[in-house]
């Protein structure tokens, strides 16, 4: 095909107005790439992919000839499970450099924040009281991280610039590994990982053996009173057996950056938790001039029939 060859792509989102915030990133690198709303398409057999974030379970049907759907965040769970995509359309996501680097700030922010006692020095300055909070040197801090993907070796080297001990749970074993670093490889690494760890940060993707991995089981390998920083996927983790630890102070807290159901429901009891910070999956986020160079180039990889660099293995779900 001509490199000029025009290929019409479709915003689908229930949450979020894509259109606003990435349309003017897109349109000036899209060229012959071009995006629009549902309720713009003229012809929806011209539709040959959309870019995607919580599509509606109806979304995908009037688009006979789709080839692909590209998610605008690193999670590809609710593309891979929506019953409008059949195994023929493929599924990319946006590899956006900065997120890592936001994820990595994230994580040793509330690290601090926790392991600093910050939030109880701003009470105490709330009251007008001085009360410095004990230290202690970070290498006697252990922290179990896991997933180590691109989010997770950016956030297990920020830390590690930090002094913290740091062990790391992943599927294989890594090929360049960090050093001073435990890594604990297959299906024991997680609850390996987590053995007397102080915090514990999820930045698993969302597979059939990651759903409901941050269970009972594993919170009970941790150190009495550790702290759960969660910024993977909302369906990792287990909210009843969350509270159940909190309840029983095997938990003295959480970070919690994603939900089974987002937004989270104004009457969720999460809200009224004071042992909780909530945040509204902001751990990292996409800059809009990268989604913008990654989508037209996935585009125009899908019409020139070339492999998908941002393609996504559907059998290992990332």
């Amino acid at each position: 095909m001509s490199d000029d060859q025009a290929i019409l792509g479709v915003y689908l989102s229930e949450t979020l107005d894509l259109h606003a915030l990435y349309g003017d990133a897109l349109s000036k690198a899209a060229g012959e790439v071009v995006l629009v709303r549902p309720e713009d398409v003229t012809d929806p057999a011209e539709v040959r992919f959309a870019i995607c974030w919580q599509a509606g379970p109806d979304a995908f049907a009037p688009y006979a000839n789709l080839g692909l759907a590209m998610s605008i965040g690193a999670g590809v769970d609710d593309l891979m499970a929506h019953p409008g995509l059949g195994p023929d359309i493929a599924i990319a996501r946006v590899r956006d450099p900065h997120q890592a680097a936001l994820m990595a700030g994230y994580a040793a922010h509330e690290v601090l924040h926790v392991s600093r006692g910050f939030g109880q020095m701003a009470a105490s300055a709330a009251e007008h009281r001085w009360e410095p909070i004990p230290m202690r040197a970070p290498e006697e801090t252990t922290i179990a991280v896991l997933g180590n993907g691109t989010m997770g070796q950016a956030v297990t080297r920020a830390l590690g610039a930090l002094g913290f001990t740091l062990r790391v749970a992943c599927r294989t074993a890594p090929s360049e590994p960090l050093p001073s670093v435990s890594y604990h490889i297959g299906e024991t690494g997680p609850k390996e990982a987590a053995e007397g760890a102080d915090f514990l940060i999820n930045i698993l993707p969302l597979t059939p053996a990651t759903d409901g991995i941050l269970n009972a089981a594993l919170f009970s390998k941790m150190a009495r009173g550790s702290w759960l920083i969660q910024i993977g996927r909302g369906e990792n983790l287990d909210e009843a057996d969350l509270v159940s630890a909190l309840n029983e102070g095997q938990l003295a807290g959480a970070t919690l950056d994603v939900f089974r159901q987002e937004p989270l429901p104004q009457d969720h009891p999460f809200w009224q938790d004071a042992r909780l910070r909530i945040t509204p999956h902001i751990a990292s986020d996409s800059v809009p001039a990268v989604v913008a160079q990654q989508v037209v180039e996935t585009a125009r990889q899908l019409r020139d029939g070339m492999p998908l660099s941002m393609g996504v293995d559907r059998k290992r779900g990332y």
